[in-house]
């Protein structure tokens, strides 16, 4: 398989995440933000285990709960308290530096260059998301910008993490340690904190079947299998499609208003995407493109 095609199915969990917004609001009961966390992971990890008959061992224990922190419990409880006292554009936009992150994050665990591309693919991202969601009346509430960016670092480091910490197995195997764990640890606050679920409708339910089996279980095996294979640097952008797929889908499904200026944000986001992949084979000066080698793009 070659590496565009590593991309294009990469690039089909953020896609799908963009759905997430939608299914929420629709289907699913409003104010349980910590039990529907827990609900989307525990019950897909502990299918994929089932699946798999494969439990983590010595020190994979300890890795695969603090991945399953990092990309899931602690990034959806700091997404959750971002969303919540920030306006959806604001929250979007601030979580928008993680790829920002990762490249830093790369640099220093994993030994991957900084690319100057790699820099303006991600700022320019930054602004197409901007001007995806942002509007004039959005308001800054600091405690909800710093839980935004906090999020965005604990994604970022669980990308990078998951790129150099890559067990002997499946992706698939890898995905339900993860969502195992990060299910896990979400349970006992989602018992604290909140109240008991309300009596279940049939779209609560097929939401809650959606957001555990497509958008965790699926995007997940596909997001990871990607880090498996391509450097957090170049799958990291992909997650810039996420807010567009929930721009598109709002005017498509919900009616919403589609703006000149938001038409003109996805054209900068999916350019942004397109220049990071760019950066990537852009061979360094004083490096591959002196010697006629192949560019290198990790020491791993």
């Amino acid at each position: 398989m070659n590496r565009n095609f590593d991309l294009l199915l990469t690039a089909i969990a953020p896609a799908i995440w963009g759905s997430t917004y939608l299914v929420t609001t629709q289907l699913l009961p409003a104010g349980y933000p910590l039990t529907v966390a827990m609900l989307r992971a525990l019950p897909a990890g502990l299918l994929l285990l089932a699946i798999v008959r494969r439990l983590p061992h010595g020190v994979w224990w300890l890795k695969s709960l603090v991945l399953g922190a990092l990309n899931f419990s602690v990034f959806w409880w700091l997404l959750f308290i971002s969303a919540y006292r920030l306006p959806g554009g604001v929250a979007a936009t601030v979580g928008a530096v993680q790829p920002l992150i990762v490249i830093v994050l790369a640099r220093l665990l994993l030994g991957s260059p900084i690319r100057s591309l790699s820099i303006v693919a991600a700022v320019t991202g930054i602004g197409g998301v901007a001007l995806l969601i942002l509007t004039p009346k959005a308001t800054l509430d600091p405690i909800g910008i710093a839980a935004g960016i906090a999020g965005a670092f604990s994604m970022a480091a669980g990308t990078v993490l998951s790129r150099r910490w890559r067990p002997d197995v499946s992706p698939l195997t890898f995905t339900a340690w993860q969502l195992t764990a990060g299910g896990m640890l979400l349970l006992p606050f989602a018992l604290l904190l909140e109240p008991p679920l309300p009596h279940l409708t049939g779209a609560n339910l097929l939401g809650f079947i959606y957001l555990g089996l497509i958008g965790a279980a699926l995007t997940y095996i596909l997001w990871f299998r990607g880090l498996s294979r391509l450097e957090p640097s170049v799958v990291s952008p992909l997650g810039f499609l996420s807010p567009t797929t929930a721009v598109i889908l709002g005017w498509a499904v919900l009616g919403q208003q589609l703006s000149p200026m938001q038409m003109f944000g996805i054209i900068v986001v999916i350019g942004s995407v397109w220049l990071s992949q760019r950066a990537q084979q852009v061979p360094q000066v004083g490096s591959s493109a002196q010697t006629g080698s192949q560019p290198v793009l990790s020491k791993r």
